[in-house]
């Protein structure tokens, strides 16, 4: 397994205070207090069959490096160290075994996949490890207490899509959804179902593809003859560049709407100008927002991953990490041992805080659903801008059990 340690150069020895003394007896592992580190860890796909998913925790570390820089947690750094998992379930649960076994992390920060994620949950629950921002979209990562994801369930996002282009100002009638035929594409369907039921509404089409979809021309004739004002697009960013090269083809005008994921600079790459005018419904801010931490994101990500490109991925990687170093913030304001309880604890009070790229995130006590609401973004010719602001999800679906 190939081994990554993110800790700042910078970070020098400091001495302990009167209040770490204190906490000496109960301080967990990774908790350095001599030198006033925590270690976290995360596995990662350097190698297998999703290699460039390592921008994600690219995002993560340039995250920990910026806190570290700028003192955002009063003279603490962070040392992040992964391991290579290959993108295997059980390979993760070996790196997680061994991050804390040998490593010796406070918590996972960050870590990559959703079958992975999943995976380790058994161990990390036998050894009391907290699971912070697992970049992943189960379901069952909503309900344990040691987990805390910010990724929204894709159900939530497709009904909060529909919700905003059934609504004024784009008042669209008939409405399809064109869905990836894989567990994405399924949790899409469901809450796009569920909402156009709360809507008494029916889809005007719903079109599975496979994920290895070039032409569309038959899915977009289905869509054309339907009649639809907007199509409801759930699928990868070179599946959208096909769909919307393919309507374009054909003469089908519609207004498109797709999920966060490919509002990024390589879907424009590959769909051109096309992409203009497509809304995408999103859990994280414009990538090129002006806000100061998504700023932040790009200037280190470009100093310290300069062949790195801009955008979501990178983003959601540093949402992610942003999130660990918001927990860790509390924890230290708390004044409670600096114990994996204690960091559980304090994050589960964690009501309508923003950071990275996220707003109003907030973890309760049996309910670890982090993010709340989505914003609209839409692709301009040179540019994504936010639409409209954050809205909560449609209720029926958000507090429905999507398993």
């Amino acid at each position: 397994m190939r081994r990554r340690s993110f800790l700042s150069h910078a970070a020098a020895a400091a001495a302990v205070t009167a209040p770490a003394l204190g906490r000496a007896q109960q301080a967990a592992p990774g908790i350095d207090l001599a030198s006033k580190t925590v270690t976290v860890g995360a596995f990662t796909p350097i190698t297998g069959p999703v290699p460039f998913y390592a921008i994600l925790t690219h995002g993560a570390d340039a995250c920990f490096k910026w806190a570290n820089e700028t003192n955002a947690l009063n003279g603490w750094k962070i040392n992040y160290v992964t391991y290579d998992d290959g993108y295997e379930p059980a390979r993760s649960v070996a790196v997680t075994r061994r991050l804390v076994e040998e490593s010796k992390v406070f918590a996972l920060a960050a870590p990559i996949g959703t079958a992975q994620s999943v995976a380790v949950i058994p161990y990390a629950k036998e050894v009391g490890l907290p699971m912070v921002a697992p970049i992943g979209g189960a379901t069952a990562l909503f309900s344990e207490r040691l987990v805390f994801p910010l990724l929204p369930d894709y159900g939530w996002s497709a009904a909060s899509t529909l919700d905003y282009v059934a609504g004024a100002p784009l008042n669209a009638g008939r409405v399809s959804l064109l869905w990836q035929n894989d567990e994405v594409g399924r949790s899409a369907k469901r809450g796009f179902d569920m909402h156009c039921a709360a809507l008494k509404k029916e889809a005007a089409e719903s079109i599975p593809f496979e994920i290895r979809t070039t032409d569309f021309t038959a899915q977009v004739r289905r869509l054309a003859n339907a009649k639809s004002d907007a199509v409801v697009f759930f699928g990868s960013n070179a599946n959208l560049a096909a769909a919307l090269k393919t309507a374009e083809r054909i003469g089908f005008t519609t207004k498109w709407l797709a999920p966060f994921y490919t509002a990024d600079p390589t879907t424009r790459k590959l769909a051109g100008p096309l992409l203009n005018g497509v809304y995408f419904s999103s859990w994280l801010l414009p990538v090129d927002a002006d806000d100061a931490e998504v700023k932040a994101y790009r200037a280190s990500v470009a100093k310290y991953w300069p062949n790195d490109p801009i955008g979501v991925l990178g983003l959601n990687g540093w949402t992610n990490g942003a999130l660990f170093v918001k927990g860790f913030q509390m924890l230290l304001a708390s004044g409670k041992p600096l114990t994996r309880q204690s960091l559980v604890d304090v994050m589960e009070t964690m009501n309508n805080q923003n950071f990275g790229g996220a707003r109003n995130v907030g973890f309760k006590p049996n309910d670890h659903r982090g993010t709340r609401q989505e914003c609209i973004i839409q692709a301009t010719a040179d540019a994504f801008k936010l639409e409209r602001d954050f809205k909560a999800f449609p209720a029926e679906v958000f507090d429905a059990k999507l398993a």
